[in-house]
C-alpha cells in the first residue's frame, strides 16, 4: 500500500506526496504572512516596551558614565576596603570631570534615589572640584563631612555598576547599610509594601462587588426575553459607548458634599445640612466609581456562561424534591463557575493596575500602586517606576498561574 501510494503523480508528472507537501508548506506561509502584521504590532507595542521596562527596573547608567575614576577603583578594591586616600582621589577626579561634563545633577541624583538628600552634595562639591589640592581625603572632608559618611560610599559602590538591583530594594521598603547589608527602611517610610497591599486588597472588595451586582444582571440577561434582554443589553453596554472622563466625573457630581446624593438625603431628612456624607475623593469614592465601572466586566462573561444553561436542569431539580436555595446551590452555581472565575479575574487584573478613577476621585485615601507608579514616571525615576511596574506585573502573573492550578486556564469563558 505504501509503495503504491509513493509512485502516485499528479497530471503534470510530479509525486504526489511531494505535491501535497509542497501545498501545505504554501498554506504555512500564506497563514503566517497573514498573522505577521497583528504579530509584529503585538511585537512593537506589547512585548517590546515590557522589556524595555524590566530593563530599566536593573539599569541605570547616571553615575556609572559620570564616575569612571571610582569604578576602577571599586572594581580593584573589594567590598570592606577602607577608603584611603586613592579613593578620595579617585572622587575628586571624577567630580572635576562631572563639573566639566555638567553631569554632577546626574550623578547626584543617582545616588539620592538609594541616599536622599545627596544630590545637593554632588553639585555643590562639583563646583570646587578643580580647586581641590592633595591630600584630597582632607580638601573633601572639609569641604563637606557628609563625604566620610560610610553609607555614601556604599551607595557610590552599587551604582559604579550601571547594573544594580537597588531600585527592587527601594519597591520592597528596603535598604543597604554602611557595610553592604540590607535591612528595612524605618517603619515611617514603608509606602511601597503597604500600598501593594492595599492595591491588592481594594481590588478584590472591587471585584467582589462587581460580583454580587453583576450576578442578577446576568441572570435576567440570559432569562428574559429576546426583546426585553436586548433592551438590558444595552444598558449594559451603554458605559463603553461613554468616555472613561465623563463617567468618573459624573460620579463626582452625584457624590460631592454639594451632589446630588447628599442634596437628596438632606431633603428627605435623613441627614442634616451640617452632617453631609463625605463619599468623594476618599477610599469610598474609589471603590464606588470602580465598581460602576468595571460592572460590564464581570456582566459580559457571566452572561455569556448563563445562557447555556438549560432551564430544564432546575425544573428537574424542583421535580425531585430540591428547593430553591438547593436547585441554586447545587445544580444553576457550579455552572457558572467558569464565567464567575473568568470575570473576577479580568475584573482583579483590570483593578490592579487602574490609574485614572482613583487619580480623579480617590484623593490622598484612596490612591493606588498605579498612582504612585505614575509619580515616579513624572518625577523622572523611571528606574523605580519601572520596579514597581515589574512587580505589580508578577503579581498579576502569579493570580493567573493560580487560577490556573485551581479552576484550569481551559476552563476560562469570556464571551
Amino acid at each position: 500500500m505504501t509503495d503504491a501510494y509513493s509512485q502516485l503523480t499528479t497530471a503534470d508528472g510530479r509525486p504526489l506526496k511531494a505535491a501535497l507537501a509542497a501545498a501545505q508548506a504554501r498554506a504555512r506561509r500564506r497563514a503566517f504572512l497573514l498573522v505577521a502584521p497583528l504579530l509584529l504590532f503585538v511585537v512593537v507595542t506589547f512585548i517590546l516596551p515590557i522589556g524595555q521596562m524590566l530593563q530599566r527596573s536593573v539599569y541605570h547608567d547616571g553615575f556609572s558614565n559620570s564616575a569612571p575614576a571610582l569604578g576602577e577603583w571599586f572594581s580593584s578594591h573589594p567590598d570592606g576596603s577602607d577608603f584611603d586616600e586613592s579613593a578620595y582621589a579617585a572622587l575628586a577626579s571624577d567630580l572635576a570631570l562631572m563639573k566639566k561634563d555638567k553631569t554632577a545633577g546626574e550623578a547626584g541624583t543617582r545616588i539620592n534615589y538609594t541616599v536622599p538628600g545627596t544630590r545637593s552634595l554632588f553639585t555643590s562639591s562639583a563646583r570646587g572640584a578643580d580647586k581641590l589640592e592633595p591630600p584630597y581625603k582632607e580638601a573633601l572632608l572639609a569641604l563637606d563631612a557628609k563625604w566620610g559618611e560610610p553609607v555614601i560610599w556604599q551607595a557610590m559602590r552599587e551604582a559604579s555598576s550601571p547594573w544594580t538591583s537597588d531600585f527592587y530594594l527601594i519597591a520592597t521598603d528596603r535598604q543597604r547599610t554602611a557595610d553592604g547589608g540590607i535591612e528595612r527602611v524605618p517603619e515611617n517610610e514603608r509606602i511601597y509594601l503597604w500600598l501593594f497591599g492595599k492595591t491588592f486588597i481594594l481590588s478584590g472588595v472591587i471585584t467582589f462587588l462587581c460580583l454580587i451586582l453583576a450576578f442578577p444582571i446576568a441572570h435576567l440577561l440570559a432569562t428574559l426575553p429576546m426583546s426585553k434582554s436586548n433592551l438590558l443589553m444595552i444598558l449594559v453596554l451603554l458605559p463603553f459607548w461613554t468616555s472613561l472622563l465623563v463617567r468618573t466625573t459624573s460620579w463626582i457630581v452625584l457624590l460631592q458634599g454639594q451632589g446630588v446624593v447628599n442634596n437628596i438625603l438632606v431633603s428627605l431628612g435623613v441627614i442634616g445640612d451640617d452632617g453631609r456624607i463625605t463619599m468623594i475623593y476618599n477610599q469610598t469614592g474609589t471603590i464606588i466609581v470602580m465598581t460602576h465601572i468595571l460592572l460590564p466586566f464581570m456582566v459580559l462573561p457571566l452572561y455569556s456562561v448563563m445562557r447555556t444553561i438549560k432551564p430544564s436542569y432546575a425544573r428537574a431539580a424542583r421535580s425531585l424534591g430540591a428547593t430553591s436555595w438547593t436547585t441554586f446551590r447545587r445544580i444553576y452555581l457550579p455552572q457558572t463557575l467558569p464565567g464567575i472565575g473568568a470575570g473576577a479575574l479580568l475584573t482583579f487584573i483590570l483593578a490592579v493596575g487602574y490609574y485614572i478613577t482613583p487619580a480623579l476621585v480617590g484623593g490622598a485615601d484612596g490612591q493606588l500602586i498605579s498612582n504612585l507608579i505614575q509619580f515616579h514616571m513624572s518625577k523622572s525615576n523611571w528606574s523605580l517606576a519601572a520596579a514597581l511596574s515589574a512587580m505589580l506585573l508578577a503579581g498579576v502573573l502569579v493570580l493567573y498561574w493560580l487560577y490556573d492550578r485551581l479552576v484550569g486556564i481551559d476552563k476560562l469563558k469570556l464571551g
